[in-house]
């Protein structure tokens, strides 16, 4: 579970007009947490800078300090990033644990893990289709009818998650959740690329989405790795065919 929110990288400002305290208590069952130190950090020119710290004492730790701005942060253990959150002024309550990894108590951060929370649902009924073949198969069902029921049932569970998500962001344009929830997803290419459904959701954000720093460069560089695809497609098509072309003619006897 800590493997699955490592990937979830999520650096972004939002500006506020004036500073406000906060104090993280957390809790953890995990016994290799204890007497580790943990690390508040945000992202600042390209590297990793800590905000806040705390080692953690049978199997508590705590955080106080004050914010200028609400900045989306992750919590690290030495150099290992654990889960993402939002750094605003509040009292916000971390839970770690073998299975789970939660983050309330503050307003955007309850926003934050209740869409983790249902988009991990989601993600699991996905996976459950697996286990519905395996048992259709055991069953004696057609593979034909197998497969069409399963695609057609895989269809409407990625529509519906497509909708919700391009709805969260939207619904969170202005604040650092839109943004940072965008950047959540992409975060699961191994490079840059812009689905469809991603290429809907900038082109329908105002301004102050498409002008994050971030969300600029992602974009950016998603369409240049695109184009390099597609370059890269139509030249192998082309060498192709002309390898066919080339190819002699074979007589016939």
């Amino acid at each position: 579970m800590i493997k699955f929110y490592s990937s979830l990288i999520l650096i972004l400002f939002a500006l506020t007009s004036c500073s406000k305290s906060y104090k993280i208590t957390g809790v953890s069952s995990v016994s290799s947490l204890d007497g580790k130190m943990l690390f508040l950090k945000v992202a600042q020119s390209g590297k990793w800078v800590t905000v806040d710290s705390a080692e953690v004492i049978h199997g508590e730790f705590t955080m106080k300090g004050s914010v200028d701005s609400v900045q989306m942060v992750s919590l690290f253990m030495d150099d290992e990033n654990i889960m993402p959150m939002v750094l605003e002024g509040g009292n916000i309550e971390i839970s770690i644990s073998n299975t789970k990894l939660t983050v309330k108590g503050s307003p955007l951060n309850d926003k934050l893990y209740s869409f983790v929370d249902k988009k991990a649902s989601m993600d699991a009924r996905v996976e459950d289709l697996g286990h519905k073949e395996a048992k259709m198969i055991l069953d004696g069902v057609d593979p034909v009818e197998i497969n069409q029921i399963l695609t057609k049932e895989s269809d409407q569970l990625m529509n519906e998650m497509n909708a919700y998500v391009k709805s969260f962001i939207a619904e969170n344009y202005e604040n650092v959740l839109g943004p940072g929830v965008f950047l959540m997803m992409c975060s699961n290419f191994p490079y840059p690329l812009m689905t469809p459904s991603m290429e809907d959701i900038v082109k329908g954000a105002p301004d102050s989405f498409k002008n994050n720093p971030l969300i600029k460069e992602y974009v950016t560089k998603a369409h240049e790795n695109m184009q390099s695809i597609q370059e890269h497609q139509m030249l192998q098509q082309n060498e192709q065919q002309t390898s066919m072309m080339s190819q002699p003619a074979v007589a016939n006897n």
